[in-house]
């Protein structure tokens, strides 16, 4: 029976993969097309501010893409997830959130802020645990050459 649910497992894992890949091409496209229309067709080598704020959203879209599609690779050949990895999709997120943002009440900002904070405390936490320690310094000094030989 264990080996029927990991079968399942990976195959809903490789359908994410290929529908994630799908949609971040078609998000690709509709990224350039907007560009092209917008640089040469609605007016002339110029963009509107809201303009620019809708393609960085775009941009900001694509590599949370990008990093799901990251964790999800990194799923099945190691089946593990990174924590770390699923931090920064989260800060992507809340960044992309941010530039988007309109008229918000001080709550909701002050909400945002408690967010990025903690994420930003949370990823700091995570990076920093996974650190290799560094080695306790020798207190005795270097045997010669001699002594070293010996068995």
């Amino acid at each position: 029976m264990h080996r029927y649910v990991d079968w399942f497992e990976y195959i809903v894992y490789v359908t994410l993969i290929v529908f994630l890949a799908v949609l971040l091409l078609f998000t690709l496209l509709e990224l350039g097309w907007l560009l092209f229309v917008s640089l040469f067709v609605n007016s002339i080598y110029r963009l509107e501010i809201h303009e620019l704020f809708n393609f960085f959203g775009y941009f900001l879209l694509i590599l949370i893409g990008l990093e799901l599609l990251e964790t999800i690779k990194v799923y099945l050949s190691r089946r593990e997830f990174h924590v770390e990895t699923i931090i920064l999709v989260a800060i992507i997120a809340i960044a992309r959130k941010v530039i988007l943002v309109g008229p918000e009440t001080p709550g909701e900002l002050i909400g945002i802020a408690l967010i990025i904070i903690a994420l930003c405390g949370g990823y700091y936490l995570v990076h920093r645990a996974g650190l290799p320690l560094p080695l306790p310094p020798d207190d005795h000094p270097p045997l010669p050459d001699d002594e070293q030989d010996e068995p």
